[in-house]
């Protein structure tokens, strides 16, 4: 009888350790899987993950083109940011931007930055904006952005030298205006970017400014 017993006992115990390990294999085959799918999972979320494009715009440029995206300085707080494929060339971290109209020069052929500068339209004197924007050379990349006010200092001299880069609404600049320009020097038509936002203390987003205002797009290169 003794021995029937210990075979029963027997038996019972490794049934029962056939039983687990069948259980603990099936768990430890799920839990692989779910490593696995996860790993899909990461892969198919990072080969859905947009790329990033220069200047961080929403769609890439097409060849013979340079990418671009600039904003205006929000109220006398942010200043304005201006990018040109994927360079930074003025901003507040770069600590080169200033109440008025901030400018930027590009060459229209390789895309290099050349210069940047600003000028004060509200406290300084139009004369030195002026002498700057007329010896800039034909094919460059002229870049604008207001900072605060750009426009209570400018004059019609001022006002028709920007107009020559391709300018539309610099006629209506006004105190305090929201604006950003790219035009060329030596161009035939109208520049397609430009936006504007009047100051009215109807529509303000800010106490005495308007919401900021940015544009991103593409620049022809210039063909000889």
């Amino acid at each position: 009888i003794g021995a029937a017993k210990l075979v029963v006992v027997v038996a019972i115990f490794l049934l029962t350790f056939y039983v687990i390990s069948q259980v603990f294999e099936i768990k430890m085959d799920a839990n692989l899987g779910h490593i696995f799918a996860r790993s899909a999972l990461d892969a198919a979320v990072r080969s859905t993950k947009p790329p990033r494009y220069k200047c961080g715009i929403s769609k890439a440029c097409p060849e013979k083109h340079f990418a671009f995206k600039m904003a205006s300085g929000a109220a006398n707080v942010v200043g304005p940011k201006i990018c040109v494929e994927d360079n930074v060339l003025m901003s507040g971290v770069k600590n080169n931007v200033g109440r008025g109209i901030n400018v930027a020069l590009v060459n229209g052929k390789t895309g290099e930055p050349l210069d940047t500068k600003f000028f004060d339209m509200w406290g300084g004197d139009v004369a030195p904006f002026i002498e700057y924007l007329k010896p800039i050379h034909d094919g460059t990349i002229v870049l604008m952005a207001t900072y605060d006010d750009g426009a209570t200092k400018l004059n019609e001299e001022a006002r028709k030298l920007i107009a020559e880069l391709g300018s539309t609404s610099i006629t209506n600049l006004g105190f305090r205006d929201n604006w950003v320009f790219c035009g060329g020097k030596g161009i035939k038509t109208k520049s397609p970017f430009e936006q504007h936002i009047k100051n009215n203390k109807d529509t303000n987003k800010y106490e005495g400014w308007p919401e900021v205002v940015e544009m991103e797009g593409c620049i022809p290169q210039k063909q000889d």
